[in-house]
């Protein structure tokens, strides 16, 4: 819970993020709305920032100077007003939520680009994560969950160690921003439209399941 002035009444904010291209069959996004149901749930001031990075993208990074703070730029960086205040406008929405939900699909064995442009435009140096000997952590010990779905499975077979989505936002969240991190998983996907994978469907529908029962615990109970 934020602490500050008694009278001024304290409203859970939780920021969910979708990046999947799927609308009609996804595993990430059933996952993360399960969550947000719940979230809201729990009583009238627990609100939703809700980002569809997929149909509203953010932009990409256009200038090299928006990576760091502005007390850290050099006198020649000068970014674009109008793109410098979108990534302010992202940067206070993550800092002022209390839960960071992100819905991570595997495509390519990497993040889908909707989301690495707004991790991107988040990971800064002296705002969002500290410089050299600076301390700067706003997000400091925020729970972030993460629904990551997959086509195969990458904890084991020949596809193991293949997975570059989860361990970046494990780096950029967990290590550099200081977030709790949790990732629930929904693995083996493509079991339910690949006739050669079917017999990996009860290991994939037992999975998934467990990954919207987490989520459901989790939204009922994080913040």
């Amino acid at each position: 819970m934020r602490s500050g002035i008694s009278s001024v009444r304290w409203v859970p904010v939780l920021l969910r993020l979708d990046s999947s291209a799927d609308h009609r069959n996804s595993r990430s996004r059933e996952v993360t709305e399960t969550f947000a149901t719940k979230w809201t749930a729990r009583g009238r001031d627990y609100t939703v920032v809700h980002r569809d990075l997929v149909k509203n993208p953010v932009p990409h990074v256009v200038d090299s100077a928006l990576h760091w703070a502005r007390e850290l730029r050099t006198p020649d960086e000068t970014p674009n007003p109008e793109a410098e205040a979108k990534q302010q406008e992202l940067l206070e929405e993550l800092i002022r939520a209390d839960v960071l939900l992100i819905g991570l699909p595997l495509y390519n064995y990497s993040l889908p680009s909707t989301l690495k442009a707004w991790i991107d435009q988040i990971h800064v140096p002296g705002v969002t994560a500290p410089f050299l000997d600076g301390d700067t952590k706003p997000c400091q010990g925020k729970p972030a969950v993460v629904a990551a779905s997959q086509g195969l499975g990458y904890d084991d077979g020949p596809q193991q160690g293949m997975d570059y989505s989860v361990p970046v936002l494990q780096a950029i969240l967990g290590r550099h921003l200081g977030m709790d991190v949790t990732v629930l998983y929904s693995r083996y996907t493509l079991a339910a439209r690949v006739p050669e994978l079917a017999d990996l469907r009860p290991r994939a529908e037992a999975e998934h399941k467990a990954a919207l029962r987490q989520a459901a615990e989790l939204a009922a109970t994080l913040a």
